[in-house]
């Protein structure tokens, strides 16, 4: 009430970047301890008689997807990047005008736009927080600039696959992200505009 008055007071999460998934408002940079905390419940929940063997994450993890599907999800980091990064960026967000609707490799554009996010408790706008282009089959590819690394500028790249709980749920993810990594060169022209042809690292 003190720093937000007349706005709603929440229980301050111990989460950030790494918050299991859950969206919230949260005590932001304390990566990973959510997710940590989040899991030894699940395994708790998972393992309440110690007669039985252990339920591992792993096992968790599959029986999920059988139920739920999996979101395959990779990253490819482009670091220290001395030419073009806002050029592209900048045409990416004219080219998101054109995308929704279009039908690329046969996957067709939902939307296609500059991410910018207000904060529901200061209501404090972070704008152009990257480029984000969603499929309507629920995958994504998502551009982001960042000015993190020791030199130049980090162009990061994240790709997302959907997989139903019927698919092919056992693959690796840099295979699965692979055309989507492809698409995403063709659409930014990183390359051309960077005159950089392969990441940094992928994760």
């Amino acid at each position: 009430e003190k720093y937000f008055p007349g706005k709603e007071s929440y229980v301050p999460f111990l989460c950030g970047e790494e918050s299991f998934g859950t969206g919230s408002n949260h005590i932001r940079e304390k990566d990973g301890m959510w997710a940590v905390l989040a899991w030894l419940q699940i395994l708790a929940s998972k393992n309440k008689d110690d007669k039985k063997p252990l339920v591992t994450v792993e096992e968790i993890t599959k029986a999920h997807w059988t139920e739920y599907g999996r979101n395959y999800y990779c990253r490819y980091d482009y670091e220290g990047v001395e030419k073009g990064a806002d050029e592209m960026m900048a045409g990416l967000v004219e080219t998101c005008k054109e995308l929704p609707a279009k039908e690329m490799k046969g996957m067709t554009v939902k939307s296609a736009e500059s991410f910018e996010y207000t904060d529901p408790v200061d209501e404090s706008v972070s704008s152009n927080q990257g480029i984000n282009i969603i499929f309507t089959d629920g995958s994504r590819i998502v551009f982001r600039l960042s000015g993190t690394g020791s030199s130049g500028a980090t162009i990061r790249l994240y790709l997302e696959k959907y997989e139903g709980p019927k698919g092919d749920l056992d693959s690796s993810q840099f295979d699965v992200c692979k055309p989507l990594a492809e698409l995403a060169m063709e659409i930014s022209d990183l390359p051309k505009l960077t005159g950089r042809t392969t990441p940094t690292v992928i994760t």
